[in-house]
């Protein structure tokens, strides 16, 4: 190569450097985007959210009553970061997470850690040990109940939150709260799920710091659960003409249910009877 060839393949080189640097402060100009996001694979929920899905490295909180769709929802999240071979943790503070059911949600029980304290208040230090790890994509705290005195769900305060809050961006990974609407979660992005008349389940946007507060959207049971069999406009709770008794054999009355333990005839001999009289009986004897 002559000394000519090398000034311009120096000189094109020093070209792409320069114009590779210019890019690179193009990209760093540019506002930042989250671009780790978790889908849950319900449509309606994931367009609900700024970030097409639950940001990673963030606490979202799923409010709502007993049965309104809060741990469906949240099975949902772990189910897809198990799509991605990716581990999960559930604290289960109520002690309620039934392991079959979630399965049939497709989450893989294999890859969750289920981790159930011994008492209410060590859930949340629990939770922020296992989201600050960084080795789990998806970390769930039950908070529904059992966290207060006597039973009643404890409010998870401000200072708590901001433990969470930062062990969730140092870990980065997603932190879903389970909560209930009597002892909402403060300081945190908030869901709120309402269960419908049996046609589905609505989710609604409560409060969010990157915007779409105020968004609903309303999810059909049959997305959730394929295998119930409802394309055809059914709902969960319909139920179809049954002909003749359709009661089970274990759930009929039998005899016993007369004589309810106080003997066959309804009675208790001694008691609640007259006891026969022993005279006919003595007189035949004497004679």
């Amino acid at each position: 190569m002559s000394a000519a060839e090398q000034r311009v393949g120096a000189a094109g080189s020093g070209s792409v450097v320069e114009q590779l640097r210019e890019r690179i402060r193009q990209l760093q100009a540019e506002p930042r985007r989250y671009l780790s996001v978790l889908r849950t694979g319900l449509a309606p929920v994931d367009a609900l959210l700024p970030a097409g899905g639950f940001p990673l490295g963030q606490v979202v909180e799923l409010c709502g009553e007993a049965a309104s769709g809060r741990t469906s929802l949240a099975l949902s999240a772990v189910a897809a970061a198990h799509r991605e071979e990716r581990l999960c943790a559930w604290v289960d503070g109520p002690r309620e997470l039934y392991a079959p059911s979630a399965a049939g949600q497709g989450v893989d029980l294999s890859r969750l850690l289920i981790v159930r304290p011994r008492a209410p208040e060590q859930a949340v230090w629990a939770a922020v040990q296992l989201a600050r790890s960084g080795a789990f994509a998806c970390v769930v705290l039950d908070l529904t109940r059992g966290m207060g005195s006597a039973g009643r769900t404890a409010r998870v305060g401000i200072a708590e939150a901001r433990k969470l809050a930062d062990a969730a961006e140092r870990g980065g990974g997603l932190l879903l709260l389970l909560t209930s609407t009597e002892a909402p979660a403060d300081g945190v992005t908030r869901l709120r799920t309402e269960s419908g008349d049996g046609d589905g389940w609505s989710v609604e946007v409560v409060r969010s710091r990157r915007g779409g507060a105020g968004a609903r959207a309303v999810v059909p049971w049959r997305t959730l659960y394929p295998e119930l069999g409802l394309e055809d406009g059914g709902r969960v709770l319909d139920v179809g003409p049954v002909e003749g008794d359709a009661t089970p054999d274990f759930l009929r009355e039998g005899a016993w249910v007369a004589r309810n333990g106080r003997g066959i005839q309804g009675q208790r001999p001694g008691r609640d009877g007259a006891m026969p009289s022993l005279k006919a009986g003595l007189a035949a004897v004497a004679h």
